[in-house]
């Protein structure tokens, strides 16, 4: 049995062992990615001020100060913003600040004004805000979406068309529209009513009506799936202008490139002239692609995104109007794949030209490779009038030096018939023409032979 020794004291025990390698620089920040953007807790009846801000060029320095001027928080911390998520508490109310990649949300949750319940009618719901007009109005950036969220319990209705008609009704005159878009949340849990319509502040409302005994919990997750559906909406849709925009400049680029492709076929023009047109035309292209494609990536996103979203609301439709999600399909498909086909245009287009810029290359090799052709044909035809030239030249020489050696033999026989031997100086240089000849002609054969030997 084992000594008691054996075991860890307990002040031992309070310092646990590194079992593992080294954490990963990153491993921190991806584990806790999951927990930096915590759902809310509302408790009803609250009222939801929802505005989401382009933040290009706006920096976390200047939402900092801008949150600085929340009472009690003008000593706000810079770091606090880094983790992308704050939420500030006061007496009354609750501030949430989220950057994201383009946009930043702010969402004040606050109680619902009394007069703001389900039997007025278009209430005012500024009136009582947690913060002041001047600094919602002065949020930096530039605004992409507004929502008034009011989320309410109510006696749920019958699950008759009477009942139904009834709540129907009530909601109507709260949101002041005959028509809405309407939905059972959660198979059957809550109702969701808005007309997506802006109204003269600038907000769109939403209505949230839910039944007694609805958790904080479950309530702050409706609230957060629909203002991210509608913020998502909206920055999906940021792509449909880019493509509309974009429309007539494809349309362009598509007429020059099927003109380059019928002189291409009818060579009738000249290859530096279509090289010229279809660079010009490629530029484009990659600058139309290099300045939307991030755009129509985003807008892809974003639409994915709201159809997960309206997937986790677990809709039922209410007799008599559309759902969430149905107007969505209608409304938001369309531009959707406008954007979609224009994105997959251009990427068309862009392979079209990089075909045709492969068909003139192919065309401008095949012309270079006749011209080489050419050139070595008249190069083979100046070494056969050279190796002529050549062939004269040397029967000329092997001529000349056997004149200049029967010169010499004329000379040196002369000599010898002045020196009294019997010879015929004539005579002998004749005989050895044909000898001088012979040898002269063999001597330059051996020579080629050598230097053909010492080539190869």
């Amino acid at each position: 049995m084992a000594d008691m020794d054996d075991f860890p004291t307990s002040a031992h025990a309070a310092a646990p062992l590194r079992l593992l390698p080294p954490d990963d620089t990153q491993r921190v920040l991806l584990h806790n990615e999951v927990h930096a953007r915590p759902s809310a807790r509302i408790r009803l009846p609250a009222l939801i001020v929802f505005v989401a801000v382009l933040n290009e060029g706006v920096g976390r320095e200047q939402e900092c100060e801008h949150l600085r001027r929340l009472p009690g928080q003008a000593h706000l911390p810079l770091d606090s913003l880094q983790g992308n998520f704050l939420r500030l508490r006061f007496a009354q109310h609750t501030l949430k600040w989220e950057r994201h990649t383009e946009f930043t949300r702010y969402s004040l949750v606050q109680a619902l004004p009394e007069a703001a319940g389900l039997g007025a009618t278009q209430p005012d719901l500024l009136g009582e805000l947690g913060v002041t007009t001047d600094w919602l109005a002065s949020i930096p950036g530039r605004t992409v979406a507004a929502i008034q969220l009011v989320m309410l319990n109510a006696d749920w209705p019958e699950p008759t068309p009477a009942g139904h008609a009834a709540l129907m009704a009530q909601a109507q005159r709260w949101l002041g529209r005959d028509s809405l878009v309407a939905s059972q949340l959660g198979g059957g849990h809550s109702w969701a009513l808005t007309d997506f319509a802006l109204r003269e502040d600038g907000f769109e409302r939403m209505l949230v009506i839910a039944p007694p005994g609805t958790t904080e919990t479950r309530a702050g997750r409706i609230s957060q799936r629909l203002l991210e559906i509608e913020t998502y909406r909206l920055m999906a849709l940021r792509g449909l202008p880019v493509a509309k925009a974009l429309g007539p400049t494809l349309a362009d680029a598509e007429r020059r490139l099927a003109a380059i492709t019928a002189q291409l076929e009818n060579k009738s023009t000249s290859d530096q002239a279509l090289l010229d047109e279809l660079v010009s035309l490629a530029a484009g292209i990659e600058r139309a692609t290099a300045e939307h494609t991030y755009r129509f990536s985003a807008t892809r996103a974003y639409d994915t995104l709201v159809s997960q979203r309206i997937t986790e609301l677990r809709e039922k439709a209410i007799p008599g109007t559309q759902t969430i999600g149905e107007f969505m399909q209608r409304r938001l498909s369309p531009a959707m794949a406008t954007v979609a086909a224009t994105g997959q245009r251009l990427t068309s287009l862009s392979e079209r030209v990089s075909r045709a810029s492969d068909l003139l290359r192919t065309r401008v090799d095949i012309a270079t490779e006749a011209q080489n052709q050419l050139l070595l044909e008249k190069l083979t035809r100046g070494q056969e009038l050279q190796l002529r030239l050549q062939s004269t030249v040397e029967g000329l020489s092997i001529a000349a030096i056997s004149y200049y050696v029967i010169s010499l033999l004329l000379y040196l026989a002369k000599a010898g018939k002045a020196a009294g031997l019997p010879l015929h100086p004539e005579m002998a240089a004749g005989a050895m023409v044909p000898v001088v000849l012979w040898v002269v002609w063999r001597t330059t054969q051996r020579i080629h032979a050598k230097l053909r030997g010492d080539g190869h």
